[in-house]
């Protein structure tokens, strides 16, 4: 397998020729610095972004108003850039917000769109995000989370096209790929066209878990897809309209910028923390399985720095679980579960990489805490998309005996799955 990695190289600064600027100016008088992160050493990767193949998508932006969902995820890599440092030019790879990069090539962003966590990945899970101004372009900042889930016509009035640039890491409850279907709708019913910036899916070596009841639909779970459902942002779009689970049966007009480079099985290490929470590979990996203790009493390791890599909670006995840690209010969680308590739980930063859901973890500590009745909250089934899973644990299933449940409704979605991947392994 084909292993990208973005080392920990230290960046350097690099300042460019600004054009000082008053807030009264225009965009185009305005200029935003090229640059904020820039190695010297070259990045080592292999896949090929949809948001690097600027030639690809420049010339479908020109001259239109633009729209964008994006996030503190939505970069991009240019290689061979020229830089000039004590009168020597080098050639040097750089990082740059999207959002930036656009604004600098003078394409004419009406509106940035930001999902949950905001604009710039700092709020906490659930936390409202308020419209506002992007600092450093002036642009127009509209939430797309709380109430306001879908962008409304007036938001999105006189965009000629939308871009969807966001990290997804494969999780069904994950709520970007929410945010899409509703974008998609919205376009869908404003006759504006949507072009995907695709991005590699870390999870998307495998598919699992149960498959969502339409009656368990939410913001964490919208579509009869597994919890970890192996596709891409711009796979799951094609799903989207393809399945017609937009409101009305409504298409939306794609275009879909293709990783290079990329099949299913190819590992990817995120270069940016798509959310707060999710600090590394490991968490990531992790996430699908653990996320199912946020409907639980139990800790999943919001208020540290070890987050969807451990779990506890003070009442689970010492003896099976002799990992401790206190939570504390901290950048994405600032009033985690159990603040300054201490917790007794498992680290797992050490695990095997998984490739199957694990809820042998969530079946032990239901048995260990002493308080079954309590154990599981309404969130529990919102997560798991089914109360089936719920009722398995409290009858005593196994880990085997319920992943055997799954079993036909995986290969009956996975044979849909197949109709909208881009990406052959």
């Amino acid at each position: 397998m084909t292993l990208t990695v973005f080392k920990n190289t230290p960046f350097l600064l690099v300042t460019l020729t600004i054009l000082t600027c008053f807030c009264c100016k225009s965009q185009s008088e305005k200029k935003v610095p090229a640059t904020e992160e820039i190695e010297t050493a070259s990045i080592v990767k292999e896949i090929v972004l949809g948001a690097d193949q600027v030639a690809e998508y420049l010339p479908l932006l020109k001259n239109k108003k633009i729209g964008i969902v994006a996030n503190q995820t939505s970069v991009l890599y240019l290689k061979n850039v020229a830089h000039y440092e004590n009168g020597i030019q080098e050639k040097i790879d750089v990082r740059l917000h999207i959002v930036d990069y656009l604004y600098n090539q003078k394409i004419n962003i009406q509106r940035v769109f930001a999902p949950e966590h905001g604009f710039r990945g700092k709020a906490d899970a659930g936390e409202l995000v308020k419209d506002g101004v992007d600092t450093k372009t002036g642009i127009p900042i509209i939430s797309l989370y709380g109430k306001n889930k879908k962008p409304s016509p007036q938001q999105i009035e006189g965009i000629e096209m939308m871009i969807f640039d966001i990290q997804d890491v494969g999780a069904r409850f994950y709520t970007y790929i929410s945010t899409l279907h509703y974008m998609m709708e919205a376009c869908a019913e404003a006759n504006i066209p949507l072009l995907i910036l695709d991005r590699p899916n870390p999870n998307s070596h495998y598919i699992d878990g149960p498959i969502l009841e339409k009656q368990h639909k939410s913001f964490v779970g919208m579509h009869p897809i597994p919890v970890v459902h192996g596709m891409t942002i711009g796979e799951y779009a094609q799903m989207i309209n393809g399945e017609g689970w937009l409101e009305n049966g409504v298409k939306c007009d794609l275009t879909i910028i293709k990783l290079k480079n990329y099949n299913h099985q190819t590992e990817y290490s995120l270069p940016i923390k798509p959310s707060p929470n999710l600090p590394n590979d490991i968490s990531i990996n992790l996430y699908p399985s653990l996320c199912f203790f946020e409907g639980t009493p139990l800790s999943a390791g919001r208020g540290t720095e070890m987050q969807f890599q451990i779990f506890g909670a003070p009442n689970l006995p010492m003896g099976f679980y002799p990992f401790t840690f206190t939570p504390q209010a901290n950048e994405g969680a600032k009033y985690p579960k159990f603040k300054n308590e201490l917790c007794h739980g498992l680290d797992l930063r050490g695990n095997k990489k998984l490739s199957k859901l694990n809820l042998e973890w969530l079946i032990e500590a239901y048995n260990s805490t002493g308080k079954k009745k309590e154990f599981f909250s309404p969130f529990f089934t919102t997560l798991a998309g089914t109360t089936l899973l719920q009722e398995q644990i409290e009858k005593g299933y196994t880990y085997r005996e319920i992943r055997k449940t799954w079993l036909a409704g995986l290969e009956k979605y996975d044979l849909m799955r197949g109709k909208y991947l881009l990406y052959k392994n």
